[in-house]
């Protein structure tokens, strides 16, 4: 299997080094500022000719944004606008020209509606003070020099904080071929990340036919349907706001920059500044560390994982728990069950937005109107099921995994064990409500209750 992996390593480089990193890092924000800068006084010049009343067939060229099209006129242009630049690798400047190219692809692509997502504004002019500092090299000297040390175009072999052994012996073996690498400066540590191609074994989880419906939630992280021990909300953001609270009163009681009276920050306000982002970073990491963990136990097991598609847009939306949400990360779980579940030859099935999980009895199939948040335990009218909230939620989304049942094909069951294939009797009376149950489709396939979309994930 042909995969794209992603090798992260700290660096540690020279004073010369800083230097030249540095100097790459405003090489590309440079060549981005140059290309924006061109393209909004061509969009300018064609708006007011039409303002004027000129025929769109005697309007100013409009420029094109391709990369190709942004480099050649940066290669005809560099030697007015940066006398110095062949101080730095070729590949910085073009990497400033890439990001252009893509962010006003997005934008037009978005505008036109063309793009999913929310909506993409027009690219902005990138500054030195607020703009994360980094750089791509995708040729040239990329490479590894023994187990400590990394090569990077123009600036030469760089020392690493750790050893670089497990990728290493990969290319060594030929099974893994570094396509680009970046480097970026984070917290007050520069950081490279190489884009390998790797050639993965295939492997199988180890119980390939047992499915799993996960509940995720902010109480508890994660709920199991088969009476796994659930995973607790670890809640790392939640851990250090008050170390947060305690570096952020103190940059606010320094001398901080002001963009509208020119005023620099002073020393002391640029370290306590340091000191509360490296707090940041932390979480951050703490973060990325525990989904990982979670992703790849749950993926090296089961064969088949059922997750909701949550509205995550929506959800932060609340106040009370935008922050406690922000900081579960279930999007980023989601994401990574997609691809951990594809490399080991299993599927993540992801129940539709509206599908009732929560509401839904996993014993009878009964659906409750109403169920406040506050109601940790479920108890059904009908059956009188009395379950946890999150256990029954979970219950139901591995219900919903089709079964290839022998000489019958494809069909789902539900909590009770009992196929779709037989329509529910509809409610007494005239009243409209929503079955509990949809209707079996043409094609013997059938859908959960309310919107029921089911789907494998695309990755």
């Amino acid at each position: 299997m042909q995969v794209v992996h992603a090798y992260r390593y700290a660096l540690d480089p020279t004073p010369r080094q800083e230097r030249m990193l540095r100097s790459h890092c405003g090489a590309a924000r440079l060549a981005f500022n140059w290309g924006l800068a061109r393209v909004k006084a061509n969009l300018a010049q064609r708006e007011a000719e039409r303002s004027y009343g000129i025929p769109a067939a005697q309007l100013t060229p409009s420029l094109s944004w391709s990369m190709y099209s942004l480099r050649k006129s940066w290669n005809g242009a560099k030697q007015e606008v940066a006398p110095w630049w062949a101080v730095n690798s070729k590949e910085a400047y073009a990497c400033g020209l890439d990001r252009l190219a893509t962010a006003l692809t997005n934008w037009n692509e978005s505008r036109k509606g063309t793009r999913k997502g929310p909506k993409v504004g027009f690219p902005r002019f990138r500054s030195k003070r607020k703009k994360a500092m980094s750089v791509r090299f995708t040729t040239g000297a990329i490479r590894l020099h023994g187990r400590t040390h990394v090569v990077l175009p123009v600036i030469g072999r760089v020392k690493t904080h750790e050893s670089t052994r497990k990728l290493a012996r990969r290319v060594e073996a030929g099974t893994a071929q570094i396509r680009s690498a970046t480097v970026r400066l984070e917290a007050g540590r520069w950081l490279v990340c190489f884009s390998v191609q790797v050639e993965r074994a295939t492997t199988t989880a180890s119980r390939p036919e047992a499915v799993v419906g996960v509940d995720l939630g902010v109480k508890t992280l994660a709920v199991y349907s088969d009476g796994r021990p659930p995973t607790a909300n670890p809640r790392h953001l939640a851990a250090a706001s008050r170390k947060l609270r305690r570096l952020s009163r103190a940059v606010s009681r320094k001398q901080g920059p002001d963009r509208r009276t020119g005023q620099k920050p002073s020393g002391r306000w640029r370290k306590a500044n340091a000191a509360r982002n490296r707090i940041h970073h932390r979480v951050a990491t703490l973060r990325r560390d525990a989904i990982h963990k979670l992703t790849t136990g749950l993926a090296g097991e089961y064969g088949t994982l059922v997750v909701e598609d949550l509205n995550i847009a929506g959800m932060v939306k609340n106040r009370r728990l935008a922050r406690a949400i922000s900081d579960a990360g279930f999007a980023e779980i989601r994401r990574r069950l997609a691809y951990k579940t594809e490399w080991k030859g299993g599927r993540l099935v992801v129940a539709g937005r509206w599908f009732a999980s929560s509401k839904t009895c996993s014993g009878c199939g009964a659906v409750k109107a109403k169920l406040a948040l506050s109601e940790r335990t479920f108890t059904c009218a009908d059956c009188g099921l009395v379950l946890d909230r999150d256990v029954n939620a979970a219950l139901n989304l591995a219900s919903l995994v089709k079964h290839t049942v022998a000489g019958s094909g494809p069909e789902t069951t539900n909590g009770r064990g009992a196929d779709h294939k037989t329509p529910p009797a509809g409610a007494g009376g005239c009243e409209t409500s929503t079955p509990h149950r949809a209707p079996p489709r043409p094609d013997g396939d059938l859908r959960p209750a309310m919107d029921g979309t089911l789907r494998d994930t695309e990755t």
